[in-house]
């Protein structure tokens, strides 16, 4: 659903005249178009800062008006059982609930599939590429920084924040974990119901600046992180020597469309190339402030999560090593600039990468070209990130977002 809206763009967008710095050749070969936005691309994005989520949004003003713990709870319901199963099912639950019950005629799930695959036999190095080049590299567009700040991002738990999207990404690549009682079908809605809870309650805290940053969580903010999910993700992996073939990109790309259409990013951003999704997240981070404050503080929070993962044997040895293994993988993919901007040392060198590269891909392309073997490295690549994602939780239980009483979403 596309809502016009035409409002003056908030102070942190940059000007157009900024945007339009003529693309490199090979780039605009490789993209078939100058990076810069047009005319009406830019206005595109800058409304888009003032919209949310129309449809989840105004499930949430439905839910308080009945009633915040009791609508919930309904919500929930329907989420996990069907709006079927509540008794004179309230009709904006059901609005909601029923385009959601059956995908869009655009999903292929064989397709999807592939991808799901994809991001299987990538193991670990698909971790990499989402912590320390999309995630890290995302704190330097402070603009996207602000809601997390205002959420308790920065004294609430690196760790756990960061597990609870892992477990997120987790449920969403699972085999049917899209499908409508999957588990990334269920963690993507209750990740969404989240959004609009902190969307609602940060419009209404006088610190939040519209003027400056537009709404909490708009549909930019929702573009640029679904484009880092699958574009940024694709682009990492083939500098950590993981390549995927055409059929495997447009399945990852597949993926994440549909797992962030249910998010709630509108159809209208979805993209099925990469170089449709470069372009586009080229327009999303023009939309950014530089690198602030928050920019570093929420960096180096990120950098020293190593330290406290729940290893079984040797964890103060493994925790030193994945400390300096991450560092070394930002800086490959960062630069020391922007490790600067980061506030992360500058002198560190990319040896894990460097010295990790040519076994990666050596492995990739042999496991590739033999069919009993490529399915054995989705298993033990899949097996590696379940093992990954255990080492943040530790004994606790692993769930996607359980706000706490401080938390703006919290009911």
């Amino acid at each position: 659903m596309n809502v016009p809206v035409k409002r003056p763009a908030p102070s942190r967008v940059r000007p157009y005249a900024k945007t339009q710095q003529a693309t490199p050749m090979f780039k605009r070969i490789l993209l078939g178009r100058e990076l810069a936005p047009t005319t009406a691309e830019y206005e595109r994005v800058c409304d888009a800062l003032w919209v949310g989520d129309p449809a989840m949004d105004a499930l949430v003003d439905w839910m308080f008006e009945f009633g915040p713990k009791q609508g919930r709870a309904l919500i929930m319901q329907a989420l996990n059982e069907g709006y079927g199963s509540i008794p004179d099912c309230p009709e904006p639950i059901k609005a909601f609930f029923k385009p959601l019950d059956n995908p869009p005629a655009w999903v292929d799930w064989d397709l999807l599939n592939d991808g799901i695959r994809f991001i299987h036999a990538s193991g670990l190095a698909a971790n990499y590429v989402l912590r320390d080049l999309a995630l890290m590299g995302g704190y330097l567009l402070s603009g996207f920084n602000q809601s997390l700040v205002m959420t308790g991002a920065l004294n609430n738990g690196t760790q756990r924040r960061v597990a609870e999207t892992g477990k997120w990404w987790i449920d969403c690549t699972e085999p049917e974990g899209l499908r409508r009682f999957g588990a990334g079908f269920k963690s993507t809605l209750h990740v969404r119901l989240i959004h609009a809870l902190v969307r609602r309650s940060l419009s209404a805290n006088p610190d939040w600046d519209e003027q400056e940053w537009g709404i909490p969580l708009s549909q930019v903010d929702m573009v640029a992180t679904y484009l880092g999910f699958s574009v940024v993700m694709l682009g990492g992996l083939k500098m950590l020597g993981v390549l995927a073939t055409p059929r495997e990109s447009k399945g990852v790309l597949h993926l994440w469309s549909y797992a962030c259409w249910l998010m709630g990013v509108q159809q209208e951003w979805l993209v099925d190339t990469e170089a449709a999704g470069a372009v586009l997240l080229h327009h999303t981070i023009m939309t950014q402030s530089k690198a602030d404050w928050t920019t570093r503080e929420l960096a180096t929070a990120l950098a020293a999560e190593p330290k406290e993962r729940h290893y079984a044997h040797f964890a103060a040895a493994r925790r030193f090593i994945a400390y300096h293994q991450h560092l070394s993988v930002s800086q490959y993919f960062l630069g020391t600039d922007k490790m600067v901007q980061l506030g992360l040392p500058a002198n560190v060198t990319p040896w894990f990468p460097l010295i990790s590269i040519p076994a990666r891909m050596a492995s990739y392309i042999g496991h590739r070209v033999t069919p009993g073997l490529r399915r054995l490295q989705e298993k033990r690549g899949r097996a590696a990130q379940h093992e990954a994602l255990a080492e943040m939780f530790g004994s606790g239980e692993q769930a996607v977002i359980k706000p706490s009483k401080d938390h703006p979403a919290y009911i």
